[in-house]
């Protein structure tokens, strides 16, 4: 995490003896005590920073080095400020020496001294006596106050409503709103100083304050907003920008806040009758005869339209385009937010929504405006009975296929999601069946968002979709190289260093395989749960084994199929069970060709092959025939060792009348036969040449598999007996062709005797290798018919003191 010089000055910070800290401190007091600071006190004092960090312990500090570095919180070097601040809030204040500030000199407090100010508040009244401090100088003239003093204010109270909101009175919260109300809705409209237009002409008329303008340099003809601009801003302006960047979060707090004062407020709004406050808060000059927390609602709608309408303006920098978007983010969500809070706002915001949404929705440079948009729609669009298929037609359709390559819209979008997914699953049937196109994130970028899709897939997970869904899963790595070979189309072919062009994007232009690629690349579910020609794709995309991207996905599939499977299960029948059963013995041949990935698929799928046959023992019958199939093929032993040990013990362990009544003898015969052809050609010869020899694992669950299927049809018992006994005799001739490691022998041989003395007492074999229920889940402990609860309670009432 730290490379090793970092690691190295941890460690000697932490190391350092008292002797010597003692002796540093008394050098960084002398240090401080000159009139000016250059780069050794600089120095010092991050080390000084690092020393108290890199320890869990609260050091105290000396009272003379204290006091030096509360002075310098109002030093005019920023970097000092930084430093000192950063130095006092890892340590423990000295008593009489804890920073504080009255009312008097409340307005000198900087956004570093309030970090250490809230740091040392011990306790809510504290945190609560200093807003009203904060807020009360909120109320003097701004001529009164220093220029930077309203300036800190704000964010200080942003950080108490960030950390302790409740720290905030019905009082403080009415005065702050009042005070917010004045700054977006009645700042000054004239650009501050500097504002001359005349040149080297300075007559009376050209120091005359220059109105404010937009962003396409007409003159502005409405309030100021965030989106004005000019030579320079008053302070009520700068107050202005403030006000709206901490505008949503003091809305959000304020309802959370005050609603727990419900009656106080229902007191206020007595004064005018509901049906008048509604009418009224259309105009602005009627507006002052709404309440506070109403007005501020008020102001801030009529702000947020002002945004959207400024939006439209060509602005001449490339900058102010930016400033525009991100403007348009805040109003959007600004104006959800007070449709939440007054569902009566939603009428009068939702043409002004529809407008934005129609002229943005063409250019998916504005997709991050678009989301909140989409938001807004989800949450009044049912409300206001307004058609929401095109705003989900985009987000679900266009969004996924054209910017899956763009990490902040990713981001914003699979956030979306998951802030709403129970409304999603209801409302938008659209976002279950976009799933083939949600993936497109995960197979191009895994890392970034894995962790959203931990959360997301299961869902998605539903009884239509389950099947397709698996199969996408395991053909991500193959949607991820389609995705780099789309985007390479776009720009020059690259080639490999040997100097030919890549085969896969031949492949990709091709008429003839476009119908392969297009598949993958499908917008929406329900065109089929896979294709046919998956070697043939598999084969085209060899290429692409060694990309990076590809890895990286390949290396998230397990991780998505384990959380598949765990969500499945709730939402399957025994049918689509045994279909996925019979998924996962086909698609283990067919897989993208990388060996780490074939063998952590293979994994997963022994892993809950065997927990969907422990839950559901009838799903062995039902898919008996692929099962003896995949079963009795010898060459899966060699290629698929994991997957087919799991098989050959799903069908020793389940195929038995006490699990499924249709089980009949014919069938344990049946399967008997598959598993004993298997296990007696690959212990009768040596493997195929370039093969491993079987692995023991398997050799012995087979072995245990055709003892546990004989005990259940005694007829059978005499075949496997015979054939222990002659690999008893074949082995002590001493190494065979089949297991070149004598210790694996010596295992296998070891368990064919015990399983040989077994089957010599048909029903004892048949209890040990078959044993019921009762015996493998025990409950002695509540069993009331033994002793052992007794033994329990009288434990229990021992070791317990009375």
């Amino acid at each position: 995490m730290y490379s090793h010089g970092s690691e190295s000055l941890i460690k000697q910070a932490r190391e350092i003896q008292e002797s010597e800290l003692q002796k540093f401190y008394s050098r960084l007091v002398k240090l401080l005590q000159g009139k000016e600071f250059g780069h050794e006190t600089i120095d010092s004092l991050q080390r000084l920073h690092l020393i108290l960090s890199a320890t869990k312990y609260t050091r105290t500090l000396p009272a003379e080095l204290q006091k030096r570095l509360l002075s310098l919180l109002s030093s005019p070097v920023e970097q000092l400020q930084v430093l000192s601040s950063a130095v006092l809030r890892e340590t423990l204040p000295l008593p009489g020496q804890e920073l504080n500030y009255n009312q008097e000199n409340i307005s000198q407090l900087n956004s570093y001294a309030a970090a250490l100010l809230l740091s040392q508040a011990g306790s809510r009244s504290e945190l609560s006596s200093l807003c009203s401090q904060l807020l009360r100088s909120l109320e003097s003239r701004q001529s009164e106050a220093p220029t930077h003093s309203f300036t800190h204010t704000l964010p200080i109270l942003n950080s108490v409503l960030t950390h302790s909101p409740e720290c905030l009175s019905e009082d403080h919260l009415t005065l702050l709103s009042k005070k917010l109300v004045d700054w977006l809705r009645y700042a000054s409209i004239t650009q501050g100083g500097g504002a001359s237009s005349g040149g080297f002409f300075t007559g009376p008329r050209s120091r005359q304050p220059a109105p404010i303008a937009e962003l396409d340099g007409t003159v502005s003809g409405d309030f100021f907003t965030v989106l004005c601009v000019g030579q320079g801003f008053t302070d009520d302006q700068w107050m202005n920008v403030y006000s709206f960047s901490m505008l949503r979060h003091w809305l959000l707090t304020y309802h959370s806040v005050s609603s727990g004062n419900i009656a106080a407020d229902t007191d206020d709004r007595s004064e005018v009758d509901g049906s008048v406050v509604s009418m009224v808060s259309a105009t602005s000059s009627s507006s002052r005869l709404l309440p506070p927390k109403e007005r501020l609602r008020e102001k801030a709608f009529q702000y947020c339209l002002r945004l959207i309408e400024q939006s439209d303006r060509k602005a001449h920098k490339r900058t102010d385009t930016e400033l525009q978007k991100a403007c348009l983010v805040e109003a959007v969500c600004i104006l959800d937010c007070v449709c939440v809070e007054d569902a009566s706002l939603v009428y009068r915001t939702f043409p002004c929504v529809k407008a934005l949404f129609g002229r943005l929705s063409s250019d998916l440079t504005f997709a991050r405006v678009l989301l909140p948009i989409a938001q807004f729609y989800l949450n009044h669009g049912e409300m206001a009975a307004v058609d929401c298929d095109g705003v989900w037609r985009l987000v679900f359709g266009r969004f996924p296929a054209e910017l899956f390559s763009d990490p902040f819209l990713a981001h914003e979008l699979l956030r979306f999601l998951r802030l709403n997914l129970d409304s999603l699953r209801l409302r938008v049937p659209q976002y279950i069946r976009s799933f083939p196109n949600l993936l497109k994130f995960l197979a191009w970028d895994s890392p970034a968002v894995v962790d959203d899709f931990v959360d997301l897939l299961p869902s998605l997970v539903t009884a239509e979709t389950a099947v397709e869904l698996l199969h996408t899963l395991l053909d991500l790595p193959c949607l991820s190289a389609t995705l780099v070979l789309q985007l390479r189309l776009t720009c020059t072919p690259i080639s490999e260093p040997c100097g030919r062009g890549l085969l896969s994007l031949d492949a990709f232009r091709s008429t003839s395989f476009r119908g392969l690629f297009l598949y993958l690349l499908r917008a929406e579910a329900g065109s089929g749960d896979t294709i046919d020609r998956l070697s043939t794709l598999h084969e085209m995309l060899a290429e692409a084994a060694d990309w990076p991207r590809v890895i990286q996905c390949a290396q998230t599939v397990p991780v998505m199929l384990h959380i598949f499977f765990n969500a499945v299960v709730a939402v399957a029948d025994q049918k689509l069970l045994a279909h996925l059963v019979l998924v996962m013995l086909e698609r283990s041949s067919l897989l993208f060709s990388l060996p780490a990935y074939i063998k952590e698929i293979h994994r997963v799928f022994s892993c809950h092959l065997l927990r969907l046959c422990k839950l559901h023992p009838s799903l062995v019958v039902d898919q008996s025939h692929e099962l003896l199939e995949f079963a009795g093929s010898t060459a899966n032993v060699y290629s698929k060792e994991e997957i087919y040990t799991h098989v050959v013990w799903v069908l020793g362990e389940y195929l038995s009348v006490s699990c499924d009544s249709r089980c009949s003898v014919r069938l344990i015969t049946s399967c008997f036969e598959a598993l004993e052809a298997v296990l007696f050609e690959i212990t009768s010869s040596a493997p195929p040449p370039g093969v491993a020899s079987p692995a023991p694992r398997v050799v012995t669950t087979l072995m245990s598999a055709l003892a546990k299927l004989a005990s259940r049809s005694h007829d059978l018992i005499p075949r496997v007996s015979l054939f222990l006994s002659k690999l008893r005799t074949v082995t002590r001739g001493g190494s065979v062709a089949w297991c070149s490691d004598e210790e694996d022998l010596v295992a296998i041989v070891t368990r064919g005797e015990e399983l040989w003395s077994l089957l010599k007492t048909p029903g004892v074999a048949q209890s040990v290798l078959t044993p019921p229920p009762h015996v493998t889940t025990p409950q002695w402990h509540r069993d009331t018919n033994v002793s052992t609860p007794l033994q329990l309670r009288t434990l229990t009432s021992l070791t317990h003191s009375q």
